[in-house]
């Protein structure tokens, strides 16, 4: 990446401890740990409720994951294209991937895609909400240190978590109304429409066309959505996919969520012959139904080491720029395999009564919090989130702000103080 695409909203960056190549991704990386929109992950909900058992993935956990699988994504990439500059040169660095992927799910609210579906419910006409929007506006504009960007972070790390480059009001359904069913607004995936300029800004350095094109839009079953992404937000992608589909497989088999005949109907019965879950069927049934934690753990390395060395880079033919126009693929073997297990995963933890009934009850917290902060501001919003309020053009995207930021537990905190009639919890 060239030295202008590493460039900060708020000008050429100083050296970090050393001025080497890595030192702004190293930065990026530095302060998106220390944010304070990172360590809030600790108490957010990846697919279980926060707090009902000790061992399951937060979404830092599953950040800190993702980030480890994309360092080993990269690695590998390195080690097969050592030979081939034009793609090599182009592979992100450990900091820049750790960067990216670390901060990759900052901006989802409490209580998962029930907390999103709410939120973007109340924002109706006002910019929309979306997790991975909301997480580019931290990374540039919220986050603690610079006034008016954010963590500001570099061009680059802002390109990697874009994965949907098309603004809200691009997408969204032209027919919803504040009548229509509750779950008619899952968000589409995009940026807010309050982001224009970052969106814009990021993409500077490319070419018209290649701008042009990045931000064309597909449609699908009368849906739209956005049609391409960066090469390192394939990495990200890949490695949050595989986390997805092994890691809270782990988290579902320890806490007893699935059988083994669903396993065989869902996973076993639809896997391909030489998918190593039909290749060495009698080891993955073993181990990952055992219940010492170390053989399911040993299971689970091995499906990582499966799918991680099958990821290829392809070039799509379609961009100038090989950031833009290069792409981490898996075959379609391994995609198959991965597939199958997300498709599990979904089936038996995400569509589960249970994580529908804690979506439900999120959904309706978040949704008379915002209620109750739209109708009396001055009474009850902090006095520093009731400046922005009163300073905003859009007065309503400082309360989201808000909300989208809060964990789980202050959640439900704060809808206790307000409608509880005492030490009740919601």
């Amino acid at each position: 990446m060239n030295k202008t695409m590493l460039q900060r909203r708020s000008g050429e960056s100083k050296p970090f401890n050393a001025a080497t190549p890595d030192s702004d991704a190293q930065r990026d990386r530095a302060r998106i740990i220390h944010s304070s929109a990172f360590r809030r992950l600790q108490s957010k909900t990846q697919v279980l409720g926060v707090g009902d058992n000790d061992f399951y993935r937060t979404r830092l956990t599953h950040s800190m994951e993702v980030a480890q699988i994309g360092s080993g994504i990269c690695e590998h990439l390195k080690r097969t294209y050592d030979d081939n500059d034009d793609i090599s040169q182009q592979i992100p660095s450990f900091f820049q991937i750790e960067a990216t992927c670390l901060a990759h799910d900052l901006g989802h609210p409490p209580f998962g895609h029930g907390g999103e579906v709410a939120l973007n419910y109340h924002m109706l006409g006002h910019g929309g909400f979306e997790g991975n929007g909301q997480t580019l506006r931290i990374l540039s504009e919220l986050g603690e240190y610079s006034e008016q960007h954010g963590l500001d972070v570099t061009r680059r790390t802002l390109l990697g978590v874009l994965k949907y480059p098309v603004l809200h009001s691009e997408v969204q359904p032209t027919d919803l109304t504040e009548d229509s069913p509750l779950n008619a607004f899952k968000p589409p995936k995009s940026i807010h429409d309050d982001e224009e300029d970052v969106l814009h800004w990021v993409l500077e350095e490319f070419s018209q066309h290649d701008r042009d094109k990045f931000r064309t839009k597909t449609e699908k079953n009368g849906k739209r959505r956005s049609q391409f992404k960066a090469f390192d937000t394939s990495i990200m992608e890949l490695a949050d996919d595989i986390s997805y589909g092994v890691h809270d497989l782990e988290d579902a088999l320890a806490l007893g969520l699935v059988t083994e005949r669903q396993w065989r109907e869902d996973v076993l019965q639809n896997a391909l012959d030489d998918s190593p879950l039909i290749a060495k069927a009698d080891f993955y049934h073993d181990k990952l139904f055992s219940p010492d934690s170390r053989d399911r753990k040993h299971a689970i390395s091995k499906l990582i080491g499966y799918l991680v060395p099958q990821i290829t880079v392809e070039r799509q033919q379609q961009f100038e720029h090989p950031q833009l126009d290069l792409q981490a693929t898996l075959p379609a073997e391994a995609e198959h395999t991965l597939e199958l297990l997300k498709r599990f995963v979904f089936k038996h933890v995400i569509r589960s009564a249970e994580v529908k009934a804690m979506e439900f009850k999120g959904q309706r917290i978040i949704m008379a919090l915002f209620e109750a902060l739209a109708d009396a501001p001055e009474q009850l919003l902090q006095p520093s989130t009731l400046q922005k309020y009163q300073q905003a053009t859009n007065p309503k995207r400082v309360i989201c702000d808000y909300i989208s930021g809060m964990t789980d537990h202050y959640a439900r905190k704060q809808y206790s103080q307000l409608f509880s009639n005492g030490s009740e919890q919601a």
